[in-house]
């Protein structure tokens, strides 16, 4: 009695699994089609079985939720730090910034300027402008090379953590990650994220694990593209 308990419960848990796989597989074909064609096509119907495989027990969802929000914090660190180093070398004295005690670079420069022209002698006049736009020449370029090393420094860590979340999701078994930078493939990963997003979206909707319809008749149910 118990071996044949055990091997019915087994056959209901393998009959909701089948459904559940068929739910996420026909919702992910109504969501590529809102895709491009040209990413339709590459998104096959094994592909999207995979995928949906992959979302059984909804750990890859809990997975990319995990993932987006690193992404959105590493976003938000990196556009401060980069909005206070334009902060520093252009942004006007503001309330806001309480903590910033000194004038910006170019203002300070402006002002030890014209005190200097101001003590100079009449005929040194021309040398001391020679030299304070050279100094300020200097100092724009300094600036200049601190941007660019910032944007450098923003464009790695991005890419950093986009090599993460590929190789996060390629060991979760998640169909089409892999780490790559190629410009096609990270599109197409891209799109894959945003269905698994709109899906996990779909079911907080809905209140419940399931995503609608519910109990897909046989004719309803996803079929090779």
């Amino acid at each position: 009695m118990e071996r044949c308990s055990g091997a019915l419960e087994e056959a209901a848990d393998g009959a909701r699994q089948q459904e559940r796989h068929y739910q996420l597989l026909s919702a992910l074909q109504g969501l590529v089609k809102e895709l491009p064609s040209s990413f339709q096509q590459r998104l096959s119907y094994t592909t999207l079985s995979d995928l949906a495989l992959a979302l059984l027990d909804g750990t890859v969802f809990e997975i990319v939720q995990g993932l987006l929000e690193i992404q959105h914090l590493t976003e938000k660190s990196l556009y401060n730090q980069r909005l206070r180093l334009q902060n520093e070398h252009r942004g006007p004295w503001s309330p806001a910034a309480a903590d910033r005690h000194t004038l910006v670079l170019r203002q300070a420069l402006r002002q030890k300027h014209q005190e200097a022209q101001q003590a100079c002698r009449p005929h040194s006049l021309p040398v001391l402008q020679a030299a304070q736009q050279r100094e300020l020449e200097a100092a724009e370029q300094r600036i200049r090379e601190e941007q660019r090393a910032m944007d450098q420094k923003i464009v790695l860590e991005l890419d950093r953590k986009v090599a993460d979340q590929q190789s996060t999701l390629e060991k979760a078994g998640v169909a089409g990650f892999y780490v790559t930078t190629n410009p096609q493939e990270l599109t197409l990963q891209m799109n894959l994220l945003e269905l698994i997003r709109k899906l996990q979206q779909r079911g907080r909707q809905a209140g419940k694990a399931a995503l609608e319809p519910a109990h897909p008749s046989r004719e309803h149910r996803p079929v090779p593209q």
